[in-house]
């Protein structure tokens, strides 16, 4: 158990991909088979399978459009019945353990960038890293991204 939660993006947004909804540029996401096992699914946080159909696709994780409303490419699972949404939200997903690195970045209220919280930091600091970024003052959440490619990989908040 921790005091923190490992959020991955809403299971209405994953289906509305996995259905054929747009994207964040208003494109439909575009399917294919994945030849790795390393792409990691933003709704299950497991990485995708080698032999699965994924979708790439512009994900915007903010509601409205914004100067710090950034959007990017993100891979999803594109058989809904196998993208089961991640629910072990009090443990850091196991892909993430123990090796690389990631990028947190805190957002306030407003959902704009809290400056001077964005860090790199090693996957098995990442607890450590999130509990500290959370107790700066103005911080409401905290994006975890890619630390090479800026992707959005999953949201983290203080447990309730």
């Amino acid at each position: 158990m921790t005091d923190l939660s490992y959020l991955p993006i809403p299971t209405d947004q994953a289906r509305a991909y996995q259905n054929g909804g747009k994207d964040a540029h208003g494109n439909t996401p575009k399917k294919f088979v994945c030849e790795e096992d390393d792409l990691p699914c933003r709704h299950c946080l497991n990485n995708i399978e080698k032999g699965e159909e994924y979708l790439i696709l512009s994900h915007r994780p903010f509601e409205s459009p914004q100067p710090f409303a950034e959007q990017g490419p993100i891979f999803l699972c594109a058989d809904a019945e196998r993208c089961a949404p991640y629910d072990a939200t009090d443990k850091l997903p196991n892909m993430y353990e123990p090796g690389g690195e990631i990028l947190l970045r805190g957002y306030d209220e407003d959902n704009w960038i809290v400056y001077g919280t964005g860090q790199i930091v090693k996957n098995r600091d990442i607890a450590d890293a999130a509990k500290a970024i959370l107790a700066a003052n103005r911080v409401k959440y905290i994006h975890a991204r890619s630390a090479t490619n800026n992707c959005f990989q999953f949201r983290i908040e203080a447990a309730v």
